[in-house]
């Protein structure tokens, strides 16, 4: 992306060539549901001070996104001068009752800004600014939201008018392309999300995938991914070395709870912090479809947290991906099997600045000696030592209530991982010392060097699924007229079964150990894999469509019909009629496609029927009986 003014300099670019009149209302919704101004009164608690437009957000919402948009009691208690501003920016996910999400989920993205001033009330005062929209694009209205926020912190309300016409003015979203998107004089250049990273129901995120959108994506989005280099999921711009220095060794263990859907307490210093580890958690598995409920900011104003909370020993944890701040939750949900602390407590650690603090060198500024190359001692990669072995031991016997009194980056998790870490891949990453000016330019290589590890382990995992999922097309010198062959069956114990006996493949035969078919069982029963594979298969199927339709417009009606028998003619002619119905019924395809399509079927019937004339008169009469034969309707004579 391109131009991120801030301060003074986002109040010139928004309003430089600002749309003249109201916006367009439904224009704006394809991409925003309302834009938010909330303050944290002392007394009356969160208000909402502003909402454009009036009226788009139902009061449960209003009053969950009011609870939403700040740092918990026990989240923000952090050291700060006697007069500062510490601005951050982070997101959140809450169930929504807008119709404009249709019944599902609303994105919240929040700047927030904390002031300490003496010359305030009680010492200070907490703002933030917030962009609601049905779906996650980061990659938007991160960029969005450091020229807004600044922006409605200096000339009030006129602010969100101003960005709201901007964002009524693009074109609608186009999943997984690239689109520029004026916003005065700046240009944000994003990669939105392929369209399979959506649910297909309306119980995700308010994008509901039908045919034609699905036939799209089957062109879009190939299996295994074509070009990695592009977003193959949901949270792309995750920084995922920044929030999981500290721990990158589980980065496979975390990978492998989140293939199998398994339940996950996420804890953070801050919000920008959990936001982000959770984000970066679902991408870790792209290009699968994440099923399973995930909230990158979740707190105990949250409406679900009372069903959470009433679980009783013993209950299974329904398969979600919590982010939290709060430390209460860490007695509230015992019920969750996996926990992982991440980020730094540090001050300085909000997205706005920088996602997470790195750990301090041990070394003095300028003096580590593995400059350039990322300390694997650090990450304790080094063979058997005692040290190790007490420290690994304490923090079992500690648990995760050892955060209530220091927080530290650590997993508490009695799953066995299949999947070993990837040394040559740690190996490769860079360490930029203790200069902050090329931080963030390390941790962008950094964090490309991860995704394209985790999509290539992911990609090579479901790849047993691909005969399933493979569309096939007419072999040369057969007839495409008659009915497509079906996809094969599938039944998970015989996929097991002959996984078994053909192994994983090389890739993951080298980076998982001997009980690897027993995470391909998981993944079986977790709730990733049907939502997924039946994506793919609908997408396969209409692939298959596409080619056989493909294959009947460039075919030589003269060749086939001389090759055929009589039984073959008249299947073929019967087969022309049913995909003539179709074609007038319904169509998936474009229209221009499907005109011609349709123009080649209804030339091709003469042939087949004129053929059966000059052969055979026992298989004319047969032509003729058929129920199917309407001349007057395809106009063969």
């Amino acid at each position: 992306m391109k131009h991120h003014p801030q301060g003074s300099t986002a109040a010139s670019a928004a309003a430089e060539g600002s749309p003249v009149g109201e916006p367009d209302g439904d224009a704006l919704r394809r991409w925003v549901l309302a834009f938010c101004v909330i303050r944290f009164d002392l007394e009356q608690g969160q208000v909402v001070e502003e909402c454009y437009p009036p009226g788009d957000l139902p009061p449960s919402d209003e009053l969950c996104v009011a609870f939403s948009s700040f740092p918990d009691s026990m989240s923000h208690h952090q050291h700060r001068s006697r007069s500062s501003i510490h601005d951050s920016i982070f997101f959140f996910r809450i169930r929504s009752a807008s119709a404009s999400t249709s019944g599902g989920f609303l994105y919240g993205y929040v700047f927030n800004r904390q002031r300490q001033d003496e010359r305030l009330k009680r010492g200070g005062e907490q703002k933030s600014v917030v962009i609601l929209s049905p779906r996650p694009y980061s990659s938007v209205f991160r960029p969005l939201l450091q020229i807004l926020g600044p922006l409605c912190f200096d000339i009030g309300k006129r602010a969100l008018e101003l960005v709201a016409a901007h964002v009524a003015s693009w074109p609608s979203p186009i999943p997984g392309k690239l689109m520029e998107l004026p916003i005065g004089s700046a240009v944000l250049k994003v990669h939105l999300p392929p369209l399979l990273s959506f649910p297909a129901n309306g119980d995700g995120d308010g994008d509901r995938c039908d045919g034609d959108e699905l036939a799209l994506s089957a062109a879009m989005a190939p299996f295994p991914p074509a070009n990695p280099s592009i977003p193959q999921g949901l949270f792309h711009d995750a920084d995922l070395f920044g929030i999981f220095r500290g721990i990158l060794l589980q980065l496979w263990v975390l990978w492998e709870l989140l293939i199998i859907g398994e339940p996950l307490l996420v804890i953070a210093p801050t919000p920008p912090q959990c936001s982000e580890a959770v984000a970066g958690l679902v991408s870790l598995v792209a290009p699968l479809l994440c099923s399973i409920d995930y909230r990158p900011y979740f707190t105990i104003h949250d409406p679900d947290f009372a069903a959470l909370n009433s679980l009783r020993e013993g209950d299974a944890f329904p398969p979600m991906v919590l982010g939290v701040t709060n430390l209460f939750f860490l007695k509230a949900l015992q019920n969750i099997p996996h926990i992982v602390s991440v980020g730094s407590p540090s001050p300085n650690s909000g997205r706005s600045l920088q996602v997470a603090a790195r750990p301090s060198s041990t070394n003095g500024p300028g003096k580590n000696p593995r400059f350039g190359k990322l300390n694997l001692e650090q990450l304790s990669l080094n063979k058997f030592s005692p040290t190790n072995l007490l420290n690994a031991m304490k923090l079992r016997r500690d648990g995760p209530l050892s955060l209530m009194t220091e927080h530290k980056e650590a997993i508490w998790s009695t799953y066995s991982a299949t999947t070993k870490p990837d040394t040559s891949v740690l190996n490769r990453l860079i360490d930029a010392g203790m200069s902050p000016r090329i931080e963030e330019s390390m941790s962008v290589v950094n964090n490309e060097i991860l995704r394209r590890h985790f999509l290539e382990l992911t990609t090579n995992f479901l790849a047993p699924f691909g005969p399933y999922l493979r569309a096939t097309m007419p072999l040369e010198g057969s007839s495409p007229f008659v009915e497509p062959p079906v996809l094969p069956p599938f039944h998970a114990d015989d996929f097991l079964k002959s996984l078994a006996e053909r192994g994983p493949g090389k890739f993951l035969s080298k980076r998982m150990r001997a009980n690897w078919l027993d995470l391909y069982r998981c993944f079986l029963r977790g709730r990733n894999f049907m939502p997924w594979f039946q994506r793919r298969r609908v997408i396969a199927e209409l692939e298959q469509q596409r080619l056989w339709r493909q294959a009947r417009m460039n075919a030589d009606m003269k060749k086939l019909i001389l090759k055929m028998s009589e039984l073959e003619v008249v299947d073929s002619f019967n087969a022309i009629e049913r995909h003539l119905l179709r074609e007038m019924q319904y169509s998936r395809t474009p229209e221009m496609e499907k005109i011609v399509h349709f123009t080649v079927l209804n030339s091709s019937l003469p042939s087949f029927f004129f053929a059966s004339i000059n052969d055979s008169p026992q298989l004319f009469l047969v032509l003729c009986a058929s129920k199917l034969l309407t001349m007057n309707d395809y106009c063969i004579i």
